[in-house]
């Protein structure tokens, strides 16, 4: 993976479950809050009344090893596609400690929350965002 962007973060107490790791649904709040970083880095972070928002389609994630709390992580981000109307990213979430905690991809839709639909990815996102280096079709 070429990352297009980084975001550090730490293992917090509430993180983790009774088996003194980070519970695998958490994962999701670090691939997001990873997400909202780059969008504000991107000068992207609040969507304008009546514009179209970014909802979460579809995720995976591949659990490598456990985290466990004050584990200083850093969750980085590429850029895989760019669709008509969506737009996917995959992850790499990287242990200080120890190497590769887990992978992920997730695919992101523009919706129209309005009209309960997709909307076209618009042209001032594709400005900002990285091209992909290999486009899937």
């Amino acid at each position: 993976m070429d990352p297009i962007f980084t975001h550090r973060l730490e293992v917090r107490f509430r993180d983790c479950d009774p088996l003194g790791h980070a519970n695998n649904a958490v994962y999701l709040t670090y691939l997001e809050q990873a997400r909202f970083a780059h969008w504000r880095a991107l000068g992207h972070a609040s969507v304008e009344a009546g514009a179209p928002g970014v909802i979460l389609a579809h995720a995976d994630i591949d659990y490598r090893q456990p985290a466990r709390y004050g584990d200083a992580l850093e969750v980085r981000i590429g850029l895989v596609n760019i669709g008509r109307t969506s737009f996917t990213y995959e992850y790499e979430i990287v242990s200080s400690a120890g190497g590769l905690v887990a992978s992920a991809r997730t695919v992101l839709v523009m919706y129209d929350y309005a009209a309960s639909r997709p909307v076209p990815v618009p042209d001032t996102l594709r400005a900002i965002l990285p091209v992909p280096v290999a486009s899937e079709p």
